[in-house]
């Protein structure tokens, strides 16, 4: 069990040690071809406590790449996209990265797809139409919170 220990405590200024614990923050790739969508995406992790978006991708391809570089614990994929779409992507990301969960964000979202996605690794299928909100639902889910690692 960690031990808050305040260290300074004047006004304006507190700065404050946890002792027997290292919070970490769950990383987050973001795979989509639409920057704005990306930008939207990020925004939404970023207000969140406890998460960090590690990197983003355009493609599956790149996608592929970045998990080999970053290891994030979640990717958040995009079915239509360039050089690689997300199936081809995840199938990729489960070979390589096994433990990384991941999830489809998609215009595309029926009972076919979700098999599909489920025999590519994938947790979740989520529609864009219900929105970043519903996303974010699932992929809480996913974890244990609060994620902690002693130290």
């Amino acid at each position: 069990m960690p031990i808050e220990c305040r260290l300074l405590d004047r006004p304006g200024i507190q700065l404050r040690v946890w002792v027997g614990a290292i919070l970490m923050s769950t990383t987050v790739l973001i795979v989509d071809d639409s920057p704005p969508i990306r930008r939207s995406l990020r925004a939404w992790f970023e207000r969140r406590d406890g998460w960090e978006v590690c990197g983003e991708a355009e493609n599956g391809a790149v996608a592929v790449e970045r998990v080999k570089a970053l290891n994030p614990d979640i990717v958040i994929l995009d079915l239509s996209m360039p050089v690689m779409n997300g199936l081809e992507a995840a199938r990729k990301i489960s070979s390589i990265a096994p433990k990384t969960a991941m999830v489809l964000f998609t215009m595309h979202a029926s009972e076919h797809l979700t098999n599909d996605a489920r025999s590519a690794g994938i947790k979740y299928v989520i529609s864009k139409l219900d929105g970043a909100a519903i996303l974010l639902d699932s992929v809480e889910s996913i974890v244990e919170r609060p994620r902690g690692k002693t130290a």
